[in-house]
């Protein structure tokens, strides 16, 4: 018996862990009180990797589809079956028919950043997506366009503020999300104890809502309304101050100058008053920070909303200050080390539906139109790396039947599931537990700075691959194989970018990093990272504004021609006459602290006790259509209709109903023996992937408009089931 320290790269919290292991097995797992950063905390999450390991329904070598059937083969097989599929459809079509998805899992992987990035560059395509349109785009945008950097994110300083301000979202079940913050509950504990303040936005009291000084309710897709009514109130009481590398702030007066709290205050939900007393008491805190999530960026104004939050930090003084909102100095640094670059916006537009592109990827909401439609450049190949798209993007059952009428396509997945049922190959990685792992992406969003370095605390299986080994594989086959003859490849080789190309390739994760820490001259190495495997603390966030700035003059300018163009439309919007109309109601989603996604409810451990899918509504909705708690009622979108189990909810704002992300197992070919046995429809067979976010075509995922009609009681309960 051994114990081994680690962390749990399941969500972004990234939690330090304690693994005992016996017999090649992991026996035990807690909280590592001794890590920097989470502290001894720990979620339900981090003891499913015991089962995720051990689950029979989790491949480890290569299978094809055969007809329905699924047979097992080598990888040397597999490899060829890839690249042929991929190099064949290229070579016929056209690079851009190659479609390419990635997930979110990719991000949780030092061995996918490191080689899957390579990997997906040759394919030189330009029909690219990934989660970042269903979730963050509007953030990552605005990042873009204020500080010249798509991940330079001012994250909030929660360990020392006096005012913490969130709206649409939940880091009471999320542990934190674009902010990670593991064991949010003592933080916002200290904070409280500390005389500071916790006020949440949310149409649903949510587990955050709980433990806040003040909740208020918001009609979902008026935020933005809200937001530019506390900047009004500020403006106009004289109490902005801003840096002095900030430019822009004399032209709010008028472009905020309708939008005052008497004028916003019928749509967004909330009294004209409480509106003006939130904008006064967040800019006279001592110190204070604004963070909005998920619920503000995947709605129709996502990207005013992520623009108007930043500029509540820059004009209340809040931004580049202890308390406010603060950017990280990770010991690698993706953007000073160039690791990811500066990103672009709108260089090109999507072929079907004329959308922007934004750091060389198109909206999800536009992958099914590519692939439907005829003419050049139509998706007939599809690569999806650790994504699970028939259940996390708008219009599911369309992209279902899409997927099902490819010329080829390939998954990188350990598990058989929506989406991979569609695949002709599926390529099985291992995972946490079996390899390394360093978090390039999410010490870059952290509360507070360090290093820590995981071995893999169990041995792979004799015939498994890590998800690097792959990359690394297929991208060599592929390089040979596009490089068409012997001379050709002679030459590709020795060009230099080749052979730095090659070289980086060959390099695996483990000496990437030791490379990546020694460039930063911060007297850290992978070898240091060994020999403290609790973590290194390396500080709390620090002030770095304005030489941290990627901006023409490392000056920021508030006043963004994209966001200035969508407020007409607000103008529109707060002059309506009804929202909702008629008998809709507005659906959002909501998180879980027992899942992630769609992916961990194979789990009996996640998945066990009280049901958790149902359709959450307000009493009163229910009875004014004279429907009973615990009834199966129809949720009828522009997009298609869902039959679900309903709930009375006191918690949820009258006219909204929410409904979880994640479910939707019962398809034929699914191969997970726990998951499918989960009740619940997928809330993305109802979202109109037709609808985004006017500027970063961003999914909207919240305020979907929709019918709930009654259908029936079931004839059993969950406590029996």
């Amino acid at each position: 018996m051994s114990v081994v320290y680690g962390s749990c790269n399941l969500c972004e919290a990234i939690c330090g862990l304690e693994f005992t292991v016996e017999n090649k097995t992991v026996v035990s797992i807690r909280g590592d009180e001794k890590d920097p950063l989470s502290r001894g905390h720990i979620c339900p999450k981090a003891l499913s990797l015991i089962d995720l390991h051990a689950d029979t329904d989790r491949l480890t070598t290569p299978v094809k589809r055969v007809g329905e059937k699924w047979e097992k083969i080598g990888w040397d097989e597999a490899y060829d079956l890839v690249v042929d599929g991929l190099v064949s459809t290229r070579k016929k079509y056209g690079s851009n028919a190659v479609g390419l998805y990635q997930g979110n899992p990719n991000v949780h992987s030092m061995g996918a950043m490191t080689h899957g990035i390579p990997f997906t560059s040759l394919l030189r395509t330009r029909n690219r997506y990934s989660a970042t349109s269903l979730d963050q785009l509007p953030h990552q945008l605005v990042d873009h366009l204020l500080y010249g950097h798509q991940l330079l994110l001012p994250i909030p300083d929660i360990d020392r503020t006096d005012f913490f301000l969130v709206l649409g979202g939940n880091p009471m079940a999320s542990n934190g999300s674009m902010m990670t913050v593991p064991d949010f509950a003592k933080r916002a504990r200290a904070l409280r104890k500390g005389g500071g303040r916790l006020v949440v936005v949310d149409p649903r009291k949510t587990e955050t809502a709980d433990i806040a000084d003040t909740h208020f309710f918001v009609r979902p897709g008026s935020d933005a309304l809200l937001l530019l009514a506390m900047i009004h109130t500020i403006v106009a009481d004289g109490s902005v101050r801003v840096a002095d590398y900030v430019d822009g702030a004399d032209r709010l007066a008028d472009l905020v100058a309708e939008f005052t709290p008497a004028a916003v205050a019928p749509i967004v939900g909330m009294s004209a008053d409480d509106i003006s007393a939130l904008a006064r008491d967040f800019a006279a805190a001592e110190s204070a920070v604004a963070y909005g999530r998920m619920g503000v960026s995947t709605q129709q104004f996502g990207t005013v909303c992520q623009w108007a939050i930043q500029v509540l930090n820059i004009i209340t003084g809040n931004l580049d200050r202890p308390g406010g909102a603060m950017v990280t100095d990770p010991a690698i640094d993706l953007i000073s080390q160039g690791i990811v670059g500066r990103g672009h916006f709108d260089k090109w537009r999507s072929r079907v539906r004329d959308l922007p592109e934004f750091a060389g990827e198109y909206p999800c909401s536009t992958l099914v139109d590519e692939i439907t439609t005829e003419g050049q450049d139509q998706i007939r190949a599809m690569a999806v790396l650790s994504g699970n798209p028939v259940l996390s993007m708008p219009g599911g059952s369309r992209l279902d039947e899409a997927f099902a009428g490819l010329d080829f396509m390939v998954s990188f997945d350990f598990y058989i599931n929506e989406t991979s049922r569609h695949a002709h190959v599926i390529l099985p990685p291992t995972m946490s537990l079996e390899r390394d792992h360093y978090d390039l992406i999410f010490n870059s969003f952290a509360v507070h700075n360090t290093a820590k370095y995981m071995p893999a605390v169990l041995p792979k299986q004799v015939d498994a691959k890590h998800d690097w080994e792959i990359f690394r594989d297929l991208s060599l086959r592929y390089k040979n194989r596009m490089a068409g003859s012997t001379v050709d490849r002679l030459k590709a080789r020795l060009t230099p970018k080749s052979v730095i190309g090659e070289a980086r390739l060959r390099l695996s994760p483990a000496r990437t990093l030791d490379i990546l820490l020694r460039s930063r001259r911060k007297g850290l190495s992978l070898r240091k990272l060994r020999a403290n495997p609790h973590g290194i603390d390396l500080g709390p966030l620090r002030p770095g504004f304005p030489q941290k700035l990627k901006t023409k003059g490392k000056r920021v300018q508030l006043i963004q021609d994209v966001v200035v163009g969508e407020l007409p439309a607000l103008v529109d919007l707060m002059h309506s006459s009804a929202v909702p109309k008629d008998d809709e109601l507005l659906l959002i989603g909501r998180r879980h602290l027992r899942s992630n996604n769609s992916w961990m409810h194979n789990t009996a451990r996640l998945t066990k006790g009280k049901a958790r899918h149902q359709l959450l509504a307000h009493p009163n909705d229910l009875l004014q259509r004279g429907i009973e708690d615990g009834s199966m009622v129809s949720v009828t979108s522009a997009a298609g209709t869902v039959d679900i189990e309903v709930a009375a909810s006191d918690k949820m704002m009258p006219g909204v109903v929410s409904m979880p992300h994640g479910f939707g197992h019962q398809r034929p070919g699914v191969q997970l023996s726990v998951a499918t046995t989960v009740t619940g429809p997928s809330v993305n067979d109802i979202t109109d992937p037709a609808r985004v976010d006017a500027v970063s075509a961003n999914a909207i995922l919240n305020g979907v408009p929709v019918q709930v009609r009654a259908k029936y009681r079931p004839r059993w309960n969950h406590e029996t089931a």
